[in-house]
C-alpha cells in the first residue's frame, strides 16, 4: 500500500526491519507535504494527484504483471481514453491550460530502471511536480505518460521541484488523490512542504 511505499524509502523492507527500527533505530525528522481546497486540509507522506493519474497507475500496475509493463501502458491509457475522460483546466506557473494530470511527490522521486520511483532523501524540502499538458495531441501525450511511467522524465511532461504551489481554475468536483484517499476539489488547491515536520525511526545500517 502506499504507507508501504514510505517505510521502503525510509528503509524498512520487511517485519525484521521494522523490529530494528523499534529496538534499536535512528531517530530521523522527515518532510510532510499539506495540501488545501476550500474548507477540505489534508497531508500525505507519499502523493498528491489532480486528474487521471490514480487511474492511470492502477490499470497500469494492474496489467503490467500478466502483460509487461510498455503494454500495460498503452492499455491503461487506451482505457482512459476510452472512457471519454478530457484534460482539467488549471493555472498553472501563471499560465492556464489543459492539463491530462498533476503529480506532486513528497520528495524527489527518482527513477531506477524498470522498478517504480523512490526518494532518495524524505528531507530535501520540496515538492516533486509532473505535469502531463493536454495541449496539442492531448491523447499521445497521455498515451506516452502511461507507457513510460508517469514519473519518468519525458518531453510530454514538466517537471518543477517547488515548495510550494497554487492552483486557480480547477473546476470543482475535480478528482484529488492524496496516499490512497480520493476527494473532490472544492476551490483553487494550493500545496506546500512542512520542512521535517514528522519524526520517525529507521534502522541503523548494517555492520
Amino acid at each position: 500500500g502506499t504507507l508501504n511505499h514510505f517505510a521502503y524509502d525510509l528503509g524498512v523492507e520487511d517485519a525484521r526491519d521494522l523490529a530494528r527500527a523499534v529496538e534499536q533505530g535512528d531517530g530521523v525528522r522527515v518532510d510532510v507535504g499539506r495540501f488545501g481546497s476550500g474548507r477540505k486540509r489534508g497531508v500525505f507522506l507519499n502523493t498528491f494527484s489532480l486528474g487521471v493519474y490514480p487511474e492511470l497507475v492502477r490499470e497500469r500496475e494492474r496489467w503490467s504483471e500478466r502483460i509487461g509493463g510498455w503494454p500495460a501502458g498503452v492499455l491503461a491509457a487506451l482505457r482512459v481514453l476510452r472512457a471519454d475522460r478530457h484534460p482539467l483546466q488549471a493555472e498553472f506557473q501563471g499560465e492556464c491550460r489543459p492539463l491530462w494530470l498533476l503529480f506532486a511527490g513528497n520528495g524527489t522521486y527518482h527513477r531506477m530502471g524498470l522498478a517504480p520511483g523512490r526518494r532518495l532523501d524524505l528531507a530535501d524540502g520540496v515538492l516533486d511536480v509532473r505535469v502531463v499538458h493536454g495541449g496539442r495531441k492531448p491523447a499521445l501525450r497521455l498515451l506516452s505518460a502511461a507507457i513510460a511511467g508517469p514519473l519518468t522524465r519525458s518531453p510530454a511532461h514538466a517537471a518543477v521541484q517547488v515548495r510550494r504551489l497554487h492552483l486557480t481554475g480547477v473546476a470543482p468536483g475535480t478528482l484529488l488523490a492524496y496516499d490512497g484517499e480520493v476527494t473532490e476539489v472544492d476551490d483553487e488547491v494550493w500545496l506546500e512542504k512542512l520542512p521535517e515536520a514528522l519524526t520517525v525511526y529507521r534502522p541503523l545500517p548494517h555492520h
